[in-house]
C-alpha cells in the first residue's frame, strides 16, 4: 500500500470524448476511441507505474496543454483514469477507489506539453466508504 506516489506522463493530453470515431459493428453504429486517442493511451500508460491500487486515494493532476485553447477538465480527468487503469496504476477508476480529484488543473506548456500525476492514499475516504 502506497501513501503517495508522484509521476510524469510526457506526452501532449487528449481527451477521450471529444476524439471519438463512429463505426459499425453487426449494423449497429458504435462509438470507438479514435486513433489520436489510443496513440496517447499507448504511450502513455508506458509512463504510468504499476501499483493495482484498490483503496480510496486522491488523484490530482496536472494538464499542461501545448495550445491555449479551451479544455474540458473533467474529459481530461476521464481520459487520465482510464489510462491509470489499463497501466494497472489502480484497478479500476470507481469512486471507492479513486475517491476524489482534488487539485486537477489546466496550464499551458507550449514547448513541454504533459501531466504530472500524483496519487495519495485517503484515509478520509475509507472511513466513509464504510457506510456505503
Amino acid at each position: 500500500m502506497i501513501n503517495k506516489t508522484t509521476f510524469t506522463i510526457p506526452v501532449a493530453p487528449v481527451t477521450k470524448k471529444n476524439h471519438g470515431q463512429i463505426i459499425t459493428v453487426g449494423g449497429r453504429p458504435r462509438v470507438i476511441p479514435s486513433k489520436q486517442y489510443r496513440d496517447y493511451e499507448e504511450q502513455a500508460v508506458k509512463f504510468c507505474p504499476r501499483h493495482e491500487i484498490d483503496y480510496p486515494v486522491n488523484v490530482k493532476a496536472i494538464f499542461y496543454m501545448k495550445t491555449r485553447r479551451r479544455v474540458d477538465i473533467a474529459n481530461l480527468i476521464g481520459a487520465l483514469h482510464d489510462v491509470l487503469v489499463a497501466a494497472g496504476t489502480v484497478i479500476d477508476d470507481n469512486n471507492r477507489i479513486i475517491a476524489s480529484v482534488d487539485g486537477c488543473r489546466v496550464r499551458y506548456d507550449k514547448e513541454n506539453p504533459r501531466t504530472v500525476v500524483v496519487i495519495e492514499r485517503s484515509i478520509e475516504s475509507e472511513r466513509e466508504n464504510e457506510t456505503y
